[in-house]
């Protein structure tokens, strides 16, 4: 092969992995809800998809190849570490009304503590397929899995996560009472 044009193509590719990096950092937030162990995670996802780049035979998987990396550095990190932080406070600021943000903020709230509680391994496969939008032999593919496993996990998590939140729904019901009242 010409140099110049494996030069090109391994240069182009490391731009590609590099582009990822926003997406990655998504992946890993949701997966550990801690801002500073995401960004390492992504650091050492790119770090190693950059020195290894030339192991990868298609780059039209470059995704999957991406992911599983992010995957097994995600394990890697359980290895080490052998506990699991939990969900930090997340602050959004947005120009509406006081009302409006509380109200987005308690629902996102809401929505990343049900995520929260689902175990490990559906919580990534929920947040493969349903945020980031690989299909399910991708994510089979990222995970190591068979695609009935991804299936099943994915189909498990939404029921949980709908069950929690209609839990919610229930007891915020429940715990309302009338402010005005009419007296004769």
């Amino acid at each position: 092969m010409n140099p110049l044009l494996h030069y090109c193509k391994e240069k182009e590719l490391k731009k590609r992995i590099a582009d990822q990096r926003s997406r990655l950092y998504r992946i890993a937030y949701s997966w550990c809800h801690n801002e500073a162990l995401s960004d390492d995670l992504t650091q050492e996802t790119l770090t190693k998809a950059l020195k290894k780049s030339s192991s990868l035979k298609n780059p039209e998987s470059l995704n999957c190849w991406l992911y599983g990396i992010l995957n097994n550095c995600w394990r890697d990190h359980f290895r080490r570490e052998r506990e699991f932080d939990n969900i930090e406070e997340c602050v959004f600021t947005v120009d509406e009304t006081p009302e409006s943000q509380y109200n987005r903020q308690y629902i996102t709230d809401t929505i990343l503590s049900a995520v929260a509680e689902l175990p490990i391994k559906q919580r990534q496969t929920l947040t493969l397929v349903d945020l980031e939008g690989f299909s399910y032999a991708e994510v089979a593919e990222i995970l190591q899995t068979p695609i009935g496993t991804v299936m099943s996990r994915l189909c498990r998590a939404r029921k949980c996560l709908t069950k929690q939140l209609l839990n919610l729904k229930t007891q915020s019901r429940d715990d309302q009472s009338p402010f005005l009242r009419r007296v004769k």
